[in-house]
């Protein structure tokens, strides 16, 4: 009987002339759209029982709609907006920190139209592309140059590789820190070029561990700030203030990596003892690295900060055209510094401190909106407004936990990995977390216009999965 279904098959000249799929042809490509046809025939030629009658054969019409729905599905990026429910503000799995708006119009406006780069359009010479945020960083930091890659880790390497290449880099074994996406800092000094050089132990590390390490084949010291964990009890380690009296003694730079940048004190804000990049530069470091898309509130970048001795050496290192960022970035990351020079304005227009701010009250009086809502949902057994805790994330201050407030969901039946897998595959996008047997919908990293959203897309996918196992 095979032979007789496959006969009645439509042709690919026929699928592409019907209704559904016809207009696919201009909206993606007449290849794209061919090949899905050839590709869905293939599978079904593939899949079909011997056995069938050739009326089993579904009609032009439906298979074309079939065909369509699956090239569209294809046509999709994987790259979605998403409700970040889960009180992680600094989520690296969701990009880490949502941009301020006046850095989305620099990079609309830049991205739209050719952009001065790399010319200086006073001469018509060639500019340097770190023009566009170096004042604004050395104005911030008090540093006499600056330079931006692709993330922190970029800049680590960079750094390592320009400074300490071939040579040893003195760090404390209580900062060989590893971060996420198994980031060991041993693994990119190697890379690096840099010989790593441990002083002291996981716990304790004293001055004269470096003074006994410094030999001819030191090329820098090096202090890494462990933003993913902390060691208590009975410890000792170097202040940066020392470690840089011992570099001055001997003659070497003295490399910064702080992390999570921190450009003023963010206590206000719950998040305490992070280093701050002024500090690091007023107390005489050489090299001071830092994220621009943790606590800055900007893209992802790494910035580099620091002398104009050190850093000229390292702009000019082969590895730094390979880890250079676009236009951009640059105008994000310009958009947000302007916003960062004032502190007071930036905390009103960036998104990262816009949500650390918000009162627990005002996180309460949502959650009980939004609870309220929900119950009425069909599927929803309980729906209730919780105080938990959120966490900063993306690697920093694990310690330091920040009050919140949840919408509590229990189901009536569905599994409540299926019901996330829902959410987070719907439209809108959301993902929360699942703690303690229910889904906690977590609005300290929440902005309130997406409220409205939140009730669309849990509704949604209680009423698609209600009566179902």
């Amino acid at each position: 009987m095979a032979p007789s279904v496959l006969r009645h098959l439509p042709s690919v000249t026929e699928l592409l002339e019907s209704g559904p799929l016809k207009p696919l042809v201009e909206r993606v490509s007449h290849s794209v759209v061919v090949e899905g046809v050839r590709s869905f025939l293939d599978d079904y030629r593939q899949e079909v029982d011997p056995a069938s009658d050739p009326k089993d054969v579904p009609p032009l019409a439906q298979m074309a709609e079939r065909i369509a729905r699956r090239i569209l599905l294809g046509e999709r990026s994987s790259l979605k907006p998403v409700i970040n429910a889960t009180g992680i503000l600094l989520h690296t799995g969701l990009g880490r920190a949502p941009l301020a708006e006046a850095a989305i119009d620099e990079m609309v406006t830049m991205a739209r139209d050719y952009a001065s780069l790399e010319l200086d359009l006073r001469s018509g010479q060639r500019a340097n592309r770190f023009d566009a945020v170096e004042g604004l960083l050395c104005e911030i930091t008090g540093a006499e140059a600056a330079a931006v890659v692709n993330n922190n880790a970029g800049a680590t390497m960079l750094t390592l590789a320009a400074l300490g290449g071939g040579r040893e880099v003195i760090v404390s074994r209580g900062q060989l820190v590893e971060i996420g996406g198994s980031y060991r800092l041993p693994d990119v000094m190697q890379t690096s070029g840099a010989v790593l050089r441990e002083v002291g132990t996981t716990n304790k590390t004293r001055p004269e561990d470096y003074e006994s390490a410094v030999c001819d084949k030191t090329a820098a010291l090096m202090r890494v700030h462990p933003s993913n964990f902390l060691v208590v009890g009975f410890t000792a380690d170097v202040e940066l203030e020392q470690l840089i009296r011992i570099g001055k003694k001997h003659d070497l730079p003295v490399i910064d990596d702080i992390g999570s940048g921190a450009l003023f004190d963010l206590s206000a804000y719950g998040i305490r003892d992070e280093p701050i990049a002024r500090q690091s530069i007023a107390a005489g470091s050489d090299v001071v690295l830092f994220s621009g898309d943790k606590l800055m509130g900007g893209p992802q970048s790494g910035i580099i900060v620091g002398k104009r001795k050190q850093i000229d050496r390292i702009v000019k290192h082969p590895m730094a055209r390979a880890l250079r960022v676009d236009k951009i970035t640059l105008a994000a990351l310009g958009a947000t510094l302007r916003l960062l020079r004032d502190p007071q304005q930036a905390a009103h227009q960036v998104p990262l401190l816009q949500l650390l701010a918000t009162p627990l009250d005002n996180l309460r009086l949502r959650a009980e909106g939004i609870a309220t809502q929900l119950q009425l949902t069909a599927g929803i057994a309980k729906s209730e407004a919780v105080e938990e805790e959120a966490f900063l994330g993306g690697g920093s201050v694990p310690t330091q936990s920040i009050k919140t407030w949840c919408v509590a969901i229990d189901l009536d039946s569905e599994s409540l990995n299926n019901f996330h897998t829902r959410l987070r595959t719907g439209t809108p996008s959301l993902v929360g977390r699942v703690q303690k047997g229910q889904l906690l919908i977590d609005l300290r990293s929440v902005p309130p216009r997406q409220d409205e959203q939140i009730v669309l897309a849990v509704s949604r996918a209680a009423t698609s999965t209600s009566g179902t196992d």
